[in-house]
């Protein structure tokens, strides 16, 4: 038991499971030295049960915890930085987007009549695939496209006389 003790006290506790084989060799040679001196030959040394004291597989435990749990604030962490980075990117775009639609305008005031028609159409299917009937003025649902909505807006826009669609 003492030689036993005395092999063992040379290891951690992470050795003492990982290098088995050498503290068996270790501990059946000082068994082997101290047998001698008794006309007392040892064929075999083997280490069959390996157990630490409560307070140290608590110990273990208690740091696997702790590191689940960083891993975990870890993940958290990085799964924030992503989305960080994916609202940046997005406001990004968005800001080029608003960009490029002011420079479109100012080049073409045609582009608006696009967009309204884009508007009009998308309304437009919205309102045939409802099994409502619907009375609404074509005005406020941007459907007026042939009238004079356009004016109205230029009208609006320059400070003039407001009405249709943009009147409040």
């Amino acid at each position: 038991n003492e030689c036993a003790k005395a092999v063992v006290a040379r290891y951690n506790a992470n050795e003492l499971l990982t290098k088995r084989d050498l503290v068996s060799a270790a501990i059946s040679q000082e068994l082997s030295a101290r047998a001698r001196g008794f006309n007392v030959l040892l064929e075999d040394v083997a280490i069959t049960h390996l157990a630490f004291s409560p307070e140290y597989a608590k110990a273990v435990e208690a740091k696997q915890v702790a590191q689940q749990d960083a891993a975990r604030a870890k993940f958290v962490v990085l799964s924030a930085q992503q989305e960080k980075k994916t609202i940046i990117t997005k406001a990004r775009g968005e800001a080029e987007s608003a960009e490029l639609i002011g420079t479109a305008v100012k080049r073409n005031p045609g582009f608006m009549k696009l967009r309204r028609i884009d508007a009009a159409r998308d309304i437009a299917d919205i309102v045939a695939g409802s099994g409502n009937k619907v009375y609404l003025n074509a005005d406020s649902l941007l459907l007026n496209l042939l009238g004079d909505a356009d004016d109205k807006l230029t009208k609006g826009v320059h400070g003039e006389e407001k009405k249709g669609w943009l009147s409040k």
